[in-house]
């Protein structure tokens, strides 16, 4: 039996235990037979059985806690015990939260816990143990449950625990109680660092949760149905707390250096305390004088309320009487129809025609759930006098010493992502409470000076975008989303009012910083964006009208300000961003590829141009000379851009312009020297003029023209993939306020407007104003008030002019008298506009209206764009294709149209639409698009298994990822596919899945080294990562192999003029030396070396880094010159932000890992500076050189390595690193046997074989496994060149 189950047993059992406290809890309110000890249902049988164990077991535990005798409170000598009990059951609750609820029915919490602590606040363990278990019974229904829950049967049980909750709150409203929390959290913080221990800390943290759990607690509607400057239930908890000292000690933990641990606590606190203060500019005005702006308020809405009062009264005095006429006739309204073709009978008085409707008697239609507004917040209350008073003082307080500090802590907890979820929710609050405050109590903006600036306008912004994507995609949680948005929105409105105010300051420096930011957040783009994006996405369901009048606000403040800084600048420039999305070629229509021109018209060609050469070489001809071989603005790097030069030269030439293809092949030599892709720099003009012909002959790939869309197609045309390439080209423009203005000139937006403006009753004066500029600026700036020819619309100017009150909105009707105006105006001339009012319209529209139907076809610019008119020839065509495809099963119908159509500039939209009007099909919905993509987006689990059984089969093929293309079952994108190979850890990185295709030589466009090092031989990590870019580029110039064998010629000259790597590894590291780094050099060696040592050792391979200890290593890695070096031989340099050391990757073998080590300590020329060797060296370095080289040959064994021949008897042994060794390699990588031994595992020449040294030595054993390493060399090596 548990300890905890014995001793409630025991407790059962004692004598004397059960009765008095008993007793005492019956009369202080019992929760009835579910806690007495009643024998007969334990026989009901075993479902019974444990409910009223547990209910007996909970009351022998709470009856051990001890009782109260008047205002004495015993305990029993097990209470501690009893209270650890306690927590133990809560711990174990079930999900109806029972032992919760029984022990808030109970009353322990009123009754036993806190008269514990008020009378033994001495005993340690007690005191910490009780207001642990006080912490757990008072944590949020929400936290307990997790959600609202919508059976009925949890909702109960929610409700319940709510209602225990507001009567734990109602018993915390005690000064004795918070006195005794205060004066033991002040023992605590009185403590040194060194004297606290981690269980003070603990307590610390606990007091400050219960504080926060009992301010938390909501108020009770119904039994706080108390008028405004009554004391509620929250602020008697708050003058408790005053009382007792506990908002100076929340003051001093916000303040103190010290203390920073408890700043989200602080703050949550603080944010609670205010939960009914909604209103700052209230509390500021609290025991001051009532203002004159106030006191004109208040009289304006008396006078809008006598005025319509006596307009009711006047209507009454018309109305005949009550008194019924025996002889009241029917009449008949002429002109308004019944429900047949006759006019309306009306049987009753004529002063009730005005009250009568056809919609009378009508069930009105039910809103679905999901349709109806979003409900508003609860509406603000104003707590007591005293309360007020108090919490402005505190706010001043809060301001002079601990806001700047605890905003500053709080940002950088959240930032570093110390916080829990959503705590920058307590953030923004208070910022915009705070802020609000001080504006309204003597603006001082030093007070604020932590959330005045650029970084707060991004943080909110950013948050407000987070909120803003999540309330669309998390749909369940909209609202929440959507609260926590509009918390987001009113900061930033706040922060925009506060520079508003900082303009108007007398002091300069205040005005300056004013201007900084401003011209920061008007001149980047989103910020200018978000206010359009927030009406854009405005649902009523989901946001509540408050949110919608704040955004207006905010929208109106931000314009103001806006155009108030644009008038007094004549240019302003702004950023401006466009995202430009590369879409995959489509499938049914693929683009046409380039002409090229027979060779006998090239032929004839060639003199001709020869003869303009040969001018050019005479000087009878002068070269052109702004001739530039490459676009500086173009998004493609300068080394991306050679094989567009390559084509240039070629449409020079087929232009007849001999002289600048001349001049482009010479300025492409000197941007692109490399491999003598455009001849060598020593070549004569007979070399060029040969080059110059076999760019003319060769057929270079061209990239296709782009396709010419109609106009809107983008737009409406459905995504044909699954996956864009997007790229955002920034740029800069000059800003115009009024082509940003026209950006609100939609629909969308004016919709949130005018359902503001239906309430305009219940909004303030200042809600009005800035619905009216709004629309004023629309009608009227942009000339566009016939976006507001809306029924909707005229209703709601219908009901403001008759209103009775209709002097109160002299703006709003002036408004609505001009409209109107227009409206009649323009009906004078066109008849349809009464039917356009049914409609929301577009810009587009709006013009058509106003300019005469048909004008956007008649425009200027407009002709050239718009597809040209179908013939009749065509429509009959397109009727006998369509005719023709329309059986067919399984064939797109208007890929084969467009395959066969003899127009060739149609595309898919153009031909559905005039099938559509030609009445072959209903709609455009007739004629789905095929989806390359597909809607999958979980992996079942055999799914995973599939995947990496096929990546697994395929892994060491060249092209893994298209070959598990090919083979899955569940048809998806390769992104997704390499997205889910990196989640199971199968490969580290993207390039391990890229197609190992060897390069051809002398290809335009080729930019990797044709080292054996591969991608390790290169100087810059950039080059490496431009060829893994997509593999399209690549897959087009192999197309277009014959012109690239074309250039094969000039492009050997130039490999066998380079260098080998090892030359160029010993090159620089002889440079090295000569500058002071040998010792760098021979650590580099001896890591090198220890790497190769481990790998064979273990037979394992991974990235080791490399770690300088002395000083002079690490200055050596900070050298430009080593990480030239290191990249050289293979070491791969810190991949992001989490990796410090460059690392010695796991694709090289041993072999190469001793070759790169010999290369970087060869051995110099006797009396050569700065070398081992040299008289600089000192004796130790050299004889740590030499024996290094001794062990490397040692280890490499006499046979060379696997990519040089087999030296034969009757060749002379080549020592490692010797020029003739170097001159062998070439020759190999130039000759066939090179290419043979490459390409071929299996067809070695027999008589090599035979050459091989028979004799024993001690790496026989090694020869015996020389080729399958022949074959691993082999298979990196084509890695590392991918």
């Amino acid at each position: 039996m548990p300890s905890w189950r014995g001793a409630a047993v025991v407790a059962l059992l004692r004598p004397g235990r059960v009765s008095a406290p008993s007793e005492a809890r019956c009369r202080r309110g019992s929760p009835g037979p579910d806690f007495a000890l009643c024998p007969l249902p334990l026989l009901a049988g075993p479902g019974f059985m444990d409910l009223y164990m547990m209910n007996c077991e909970l009351l022998a535990t709470c009856s051990a806690l001890g009782y109260l005798e008047g205002d004495v409170y015993h305990k029993e000598p097990d209470c501690l015990e009893s209270v650890k009990d306690l927590i133990r059951y809560l711990r174990y609750e079930d999900e109806t939260r029972d032992v919760r609820q029984q022990l808030g029915a109970a009353q322990i919490l009123q009754n036993d816990l806190l008269p514990l602590i008020a009378q033994y606040p001495q005993d340690k363990l007690l005191f910490d143990a009780v207001v642990r278990l006080m912490v757990n019974l008072t944590q949020p229904a929400l936290l307990c449950f997790g959600k609202v829950p919508h059976d009925p049967g949890s909702r109960h049980c929610f409700l319940q625990v709510v209602s225990y909750l507001q009567a734990y709150k109602e018993a915390f409203a005690s000064e004795k109680v918070f006195g005794v929390l205060s004066e033991k959290l002040y023992d605590l913080l009185q403590l040194d660092w060194e004297q606290r221990q981690e269980e003070d800390n603990l307590l610390v943290e606990r007091i400050l949760l219960l504080v926060r759990n009992v301010l938390h607690i909501p108020a009770d509607p119904e039994e706080e149905k108390s008028v405004d400057d009554d004391a509620s239930t929250h602020d008697r908890v708050l003058w408790a707390m005053h009382v007792s000292g506990m908002d100076d000690l929340l003051k001093f933990l916000a303040s103190s250096s010290a203390e920073q641990q408890w700043a989200l606590h602080v703050l949550e606190i603080v944010s609670l305390m205010f939960r009914d203060q909604q209103d700052p500019e209230q509390l500021v005005a609290t025991g001051q004088a009532r203002l004159a702006k106030e006191q004109a308020a208040d009289v304006r809405d008396l006078e809008l309320l006598r005025q319509r009062e006596l307009a009711e009264r006047k209507s009454r005095v018309f109305q005949r009487g009550s008194r019924h006429s025996r002889f009241g006739g029917s009449y008949v309204v002429q002109g308004l129809k019944s429900i047949g073709d006759r006019d309306l009978v009306f049987h009753k008085g004529l002063h009730n025609l005005k009250d009568h409707s056809h919609d009378l008697g009508k069930e009105p239609r039910r809103v679905p759930k999901r349709r109806q507004p979003a409900r508003e917040a609860e509406p603000c209350r104003r707590s007591a006098l005293n309360v007020r008073l108090f919490l402005r003082e505190f706010c001043g307080d809060f301001l002079e010493s601990c806001y700047n500090p605890l905003m500053h802590l709080v940002k950088d907890q959240l930032l570093r992502e110390k916080s829990q979820q959503h705590d920058e929710t307590y953030y923004l609050w208070a910022m915009a409470f705070f802020m609000a405050f001080n504006r309204g109590r003597h603006f001082r903006p030093e007070l604020v000076s932590e959330t005045v600036s650029v970084r707060a306008f991004h943080f909110i912004e950013q948050n407000l975008t987070a909120y803003y994507e999540a309330m669309l995609l998390d749909k369940k949680e909209a609202t929440s989303w959507a609260r926590r948005m509009h918390l987001a929105l009113k900061a930033y409105r706040e922060l925009l009012t506060t520079v508003q105010e900082m303009d108007r300051s007398p002091d300069e420096a205040v005005r300056d910083s004013s201007r900084i930011i401003k011209n920061n957040i008007f001149y980047l783009m989103e910020y200018r964006e978000l206010f359009l994006a927030l009406f854009r996405k405005f649902e009523e369901s989901r946001q509540p009208r408050s949110f919608l009048r704040d955004l207006v606000e905010t929208t109106h403040l931000f314009l103001k300000m806006l155009e108030a800084f644009c008038r007094g600048r004549n240019n302003l420039v702004v950023q401006s961003k466009r995202v430009r999305r590369k879409k995959q070629p489509r499938a049914g229509r693929p683009a046409p590829p380039a002409q090229p021109r027979a060779p006998q018209e090239l032929e004839e060609l060639w003199p001709s141009l020869a003869e303009q050469l040969g001018a050019c070489a005479q000087g009878a001809e002068p070269l052109p000379e702004d001739v530039v071989p490459f676009d500086a603005a173009s998004e493609t790097p300068v080394e991306e851009q050679r094989a567009e030069a390559m084509v240039r030269i070629q449409d020079s030439l087929l232009g007849h312009q001999a002289p600048a293809a001349l001049t482009l092949l010479r300025s492409a030599r000197e941007v692109w020297p490399e491999q003598d892709v455009f001849g060598s720099p020593q070549a004569a003009l007979e070399e060029e003029i040969q080059l110059l012909r076999q760019i003319l002959f060769a057929p270079l790939p061209r990239q296709a023209a782009p396709e010419v869309e109609e106009p809107g197609e983008e737009e409406e045309e459905e995504e044909e993939v699954e996956e864009e390439l997007a790229s955002v080209q920034v740029s800069e423009k000059e800003f115009n306020f009024l082509d940003y203005l026209k950006r609100f000139a939609s629909a969308s937006v004016v919709k949130a407007y005018v359902l503001l403006l239906r309430g305009y009753r219940q909004n303030s004066a200042h809600t009005n104003h800035c619905v009216a500029k709004m629309l004023h600026r629309i009608a009227y700036d942009l000339k566009m008030e016939a976006l507001l020819f809306q029924l909707s619309v005229f209703c709601i100017f219908n009901r403001l002019l008759s209103d009775p009150s209709a002097t109160a909105y002299k703006e709003l009707v002036t408004f609505a008298k001009y409209v109107l105006g227009k409206f009649f105006a323009l009906a004078a001339t066109n008849k349809k506009v009464y039917v356009e009012l049914l409609f929301w319209k577009s810009t587009a529209t709006v013009r058509e209206m106003t300019e005469g139907y048909g004008s956007l076809q008649e425009g200027e610019d407009s002709g050239a764009r718009r597809a040209p008119k179908w013939t009749l020839q065509e429509e009959e065509e397109l009727r006998e294709l369509y005719l023709k495809y329309k059986g067919v099963e399984g064939a797109d119908v208007i890929g084969s149209i467009l395959a066969h159509l003899r127009a060739p500039s149609r595309t898919r939209k153009q031909v559905i639409k005039q099938l559509v009007r030609l009445g072959l099909a209903e709609s455009v919905k007739d004629f789905p698009r095929e989806r390359k993509g597909t809607r999958l987006v979980l992996w079942t689990e055999e799914q995973e298994l599939e995947l990496q059984r096929l990546f697994e089969e395929f892994q060491g093929a060249e092209d893994i990822l298209g070959n598990i293309m090919k083979h899955l079952t569940a048809k998806r994108s390769k992104a997704r596919v390499v997205e889910k190979l990196l989640s199971l850890g199968l490969v580290a990185e993207r390039k391990e899945l890229y197609k190992k295709r060897k390069r051809k030589p002398g290809l335009p466009g080729m930019s990797e080294d044709r080292s054996p090092w591969g991608a390790a031989g290169r100087e810059d990590p950039a080059e490496e990562e431009e060829e893994e870019s997509d593999s399209e580029e690549e897959e087009a110039w192999e197309e277009g192999g014959a012109g690239n064998r074309a250039m094969e010629g000039p492009r050997e000259q130039g490999t066998e003029n380079q260098a080998a790597p090892e030359q160029d590894v010993q090159g620089l590291a002889r440079h090295l030396r000569q500058g002071g780094l040998a010792g760098s050099l021979l650590w580099l060696q001896n890591c090198l070396n220890r790497a190769a040592e481990d790998r064979e050792e273990d037979g394992t391979t991974q990235p080791v880094p490399l770690v300088p200890l002395l000083e002079e290593n690490e200055d050596a890695m900070e050298n430009q010159g080593f990480q030239k070096l290191l990249r050289k031989v293979g070491v791969r340099a810190p991949a992001n932000e989490q990796e410090s050391f460059w690392r010695i990757p796991a694709k090289l073998s041993p072999e190469q890992l001793r070759r790169l080590a010999a290369s970087v300590a060869q051995e110099e020329p006797e009396g050569e500076e700065g070398s081992p060797g040299g008289p600089d060296a000192s004796p130790e370095q050299r004889a740590q050189a030499l024996q290094t080289l001794r062990l490397a040959r040692r280890k490499r064994g006499a046979p060379a390595l696997p990519e040089e021949e087999t030296p034969g008897p009757e060749q002379p042994p080549v020592s490692p690193g010797s020029d003739l060794q170097r001159v062998r390699t070439v020759q190999s990588q130039l000759g066939p046997k090179r290419s043979r031994v490459i390409h071929s595992d299996d067809d070695e020449d027999p008589e090599i074989q035979a050459e091989a040294p028979a004799q024993p030595d001690p790496t026989s054993d090694r020869e015996g496994t020389w080729p399958p390493r022949r074959r691993k060399r082999l298979r990196i090596e084509e890695e590392e060149e991918d």
